[in-house]
């Protein structure tokens, strides 16, 4: 099971980094088209969609390479045993956390479906982006199941 988690999250991570570098051509492709009085229609939408997507997907990698902002000056003056204590109960706040944000997402996402809720400009289907959301932060909450188990493992080991 955890081996698809990281084929999963390699295949999000690649995703991402092509919104990011979609976001960066559509903007510059605009910019370009507007001095010569031909903008692109919709392109704060794509790339407001887009930005969404780069966010999420990167998501579940940057919490298994503890690429998140930590504040960590305290914690690192107490013993292995107590890190690990303290990295259990914040993981699971954050589980608990996330969970109930992918749970709600995807209530939302159901709602915008049957509201028939599109993009103002391009008129997309938004409940798209919602749902794809919701999925990444299901896979993080994978990725911090994974984690706390790990933790409860090094707890048992000591």
């Amino acid at each position: 099971m955890w081996t698809i988690l990281e084929q999963v999250m390699e295949k999000m991570k690649t995703i991402g980094a092509l919104c990011l570098a979609g976001m960066a051509l559509l903007t510059c492709v605009d910019v370009v088209g507007r001095f010569f009085r031909h903008p692109i229609l919709g392109s704060v939408e794509l790339v407001g969609f887009m930005a969404a997507l780069a966010v999420a997907m990167a998501l579940p990698f940057t919490d298994r390479d503890k690429g998140h902002v930590g504040v960590e000056i305290i914690v690192r003056m107490f013993s292995k045993k107590t890190r690990t204590a303290i990295d259990i109960c914040t993981r699971f706040l954050s589980l608990s956390l996330i969970a109930v944000l992918t749970w709600q997402m995807a209530v939302y996402a159901r709602t915008m479906q049957t509201s028939g809720e599109v993009s103002i400009s391009l008129e997309l289907p938004e409940y798209i982006i919602i749902y794809t959301t919701s999925f990444c932060c299901l896979i993080l909450c994978l990725t911090i199941l994974k984690d706390l188990i790990n933790n409860f493992k090094k707890l048992k080991e000591k």
